[in-house]
């Protein structure tokens, strides 16, 4: 590892896998990719946007490494995580004749990497996959970790499967054609790991935050490794989500909510419903007396400084009341036994998980936002 590249491994029994992380590392995916496979084809599921900016390089990586490679661009956005889509990229890899050996690789954001990697779980059992991930979000979140899906009109991420890629290759340069709203919405994954369990990486934060939204590449290294690093330790210890994989949806049951209330649109990305959730989860975890006044400060002063969203009021358009946020809530997929799952935290850097939180004071605290 050097400044300017970093390696993760996940170390999941019978399954580990490496995540490389740094500029230039989608330069390796042809030769990573042609020792991993059989067959010299590799079938790539996009977006449009993505095949604009990037497909033509990464093609040519693998045809530099003696490998032949096909491609489907999806439509961007949100909307594409749907029964349709997901049913047009598996008969796509059909019609390539994609054997149980080969490899598919998810290039793209959080989207693509979920529909992508569900349509490899799925066609024939179970074919593997490397995660080429576009986004700040996808390579500190979703391409790690094993889970994909789609999501269903009764709520966000409710079909899916655990099915671990055998490769993730975060290219940091990749970051450098996002708009800055999409990459502070995945600034909004990376905070929450400092939130949720190292105080020294939101110090951190607070600090190199703004100059690694500014391009500073060995920050952005070193914020993607160590969000990586820290899911990684998670979905080794649970990695179906039975017990303390849970803290990694701090702010979620929050953020989960609000999306279903504003569409699964562009008036909220996801990275910007975790930062206001988080926000929202200390403020509730401060009213609970379980952490300080100063902790919901302290992070909302974080997330204003950087430029994003923390308050309901900075979302835009109308949300509906607090009674029906907190009806929205309890789709979410972290319901045990009915009771609403919350991730709250004693201090920054301390969460934990509870179901003893009393909706009266979760309806509080959305009303007062409202």
């Amino acid at each position: 590892m050097t400044d300017q590249t970093a390696n993760v491994s996940v170390d999941l029994p019978g399954r580990a896998y490496d995540i490389a992380i740094g500029p230039g590392v989608m330069q390796t995916a042809g030769t990573r990719i042609a020792g991993m496979t059989r067959r010299p084809h590799v079938t790539i599921i996009t977006d449009e946007t993505v095949a604009g900016l990037h497909l033509a390089k990464l093609q040519s990586v693998l045809t530099d490494a003696g490998l032949t490679s096909a491609s489907l661009a999806l439509p961007p956005g949100e909307a594409t995580k749907c029964w349709t889509q997901l049913e047009r990229a598996v008969e796509w890899l059909l019609s390539e004749k994609v054997e149980r050996g080969d490899i598919v690789v998810a290039f793209g954001g959080g989207v693509i990497g979920d529909l992508a990697g569900f349509a490899a779980a799925v066609l024939r059992r179970g074919v593997r996959f490397v995660q080429i991930p576009t986004t700040l979000l996808a390579q500190v979140d979703s391409s790690v970790g094993g889970k994909t899906g789609i999501n269903s009109p009764a709520g966000k991420n409710l079909i899916g499967a655990f099915h671990q890629p055998s490769l993730v290759l975060a290219d940091t340069d990749l970051l450098g054609t996002l708009q800055r709203r999409d990459f502070l919405a995945g600034y909004g994954e990376v905070v929450k790991y400092g939130l949720l369990g190292d105080a020294g990486f939101f110090e951190w934060l607070e600090d190199r935050g703004p100059a690694m939204a500014d391009g500073d590449v060995t920050a952005q290294v070193r914020a993607v490794a160590r969000s990586c690093q820290m899911k990684a330790e998670i979905v080794t210890r649970d990695e179906t989500e039975q017990g303390d994989r849970a803290l990694l949806n701090l702010g979620h049951t929050f953020c989960h909510a609000l999306e279903a209330a504003t569409g699964y649109s562009d008036r909220l990305l996801h990275g910007e419903g975790v930062a206001v959730g988080c926000a929202l989860a200390f403020e509730l975890s401060s009213r609970l007396g379980l952490c300080s006044q100063e902790d919901p400060s302290r992070v909302r002063a974080h997330l204003k400084g950087m430029g994003m969203k923390t308050d309901l009021a900075d979302i835009p358009g109308d949300l509906p009341s607090a009674e029906v946020l907190l009806d929205l809530m309890g789709q979410d997929k972290k319901v045990l036994d009915g009771k609403l799952r919350f991730i709250l935290a004693r201090g920054i850097g301390d969460a934990f998980i509870t179901s003893d939180v009393p909706s009266d004071a979760v309806l509080q605290v959305l009303k007062d936002q409202l």
